[in-house]
């Protein structure tokens, strides 16, 4: 896996589904899904998820990151704790666009509670075609 390619992957328990349903989606389009879970629908720490893969996108082992939570805000905030990251919450594809486009960003959060499947996936697209 190089930098230019990879992109990390984690979500709370509420948000496996449509993190799976991502990672199929920019599998498909020539990314590399690196997926860190959880797997188990049991509650987990978000923290620990947000924190986890923005780690791989601040070492440089991804090029971007995508983390999910009921809100997408929680797990934004843990995120943006790491240094070197900067990660907003979207739930529309002007704001992914832009976050790229303007601020650099290089994580994406959503919050599953918030958006569906089919508009997450066109933010995911909006955020990962947009240029700085």
């Amino acid at each position: 896996m190089t930098a230019t390619n990879g992109i990390a992957l984690s979500s709370d328990h509420a948000a496996i589904q449509l993190r799976q349903a991502i990672a199929g989606h920019i599998a498909a389009q020539g990314w590399i899904a690196v997926d860190i879970g959880p797997t188990t629908p049991e509650s987990t720490h978000y923290p620990h998820h947000g924190q986890a893969a923005a780690r791989l996108v601040a070492s440089g082992d991804c090029r971007f990151g995508i983390i999910l939570c009921g809100t997408g805000q929680g797990i934004m905030m843990a995120a943006n704790k790491v240094k070197g990251i900067r990660c907003g919450v979207c739930a529309d594809t002007f704001s992914a666009r832009m976050i790229r486009q303007h601020n650099d960003a290089n994580m994406l959060s959503i919050g599953v509670r918030v958006v569906g499947e089919g508009l997450a996936l066109d933010i995911v697209d909006a955020f990962l075609t947009a240029r700085f």
